[in-house]
């Protein structure tokens, strides 16, 4: 079962998440951020108020999205040993 084991804040409504297969994925959320639940999130001061749990990732206002989700829509990345300070800094694989 796919679930996510950690999650970063890259900016604007990029997140570095890793899988719990070992794989790291760029995830922009910005075009799925709309309607009733996801809409407050446009707020990036919302957006920012995140938890990891024991499957995903949720937010303060109670939004989360399915790991599955998360996961075919991401850019698969490879982390450099060092801390990057943007997505710039990730080299993204075009699998």
């Amino acid at each position: 079962m796919l679930r996510v084991t950690d999650v970063e804040y890259i900016k604007d409504y990029q997140l570095l998440l890793t899988f719990n297969d070992g794989i790291s994925k760029l995830v922009d959320l910005e075009k799925h951020l709309t309607g009733a639940v996801f809409g407050p999130l446009r707020d990036k001061k919302l957006f920012i108020q995140f938890a990891l749990t024991r499957m995903t990732i949720e937010w303060v206002n109670g939004a989360d999205l399915a790991p599955e989700f998360l996961y075919d829509i991401g850019k698969t990345v490879e982390r450099k040993l060092c801390v990057a300070e943007d997505a710039a800094d990730y080299q993204i694989n075009q699998r």
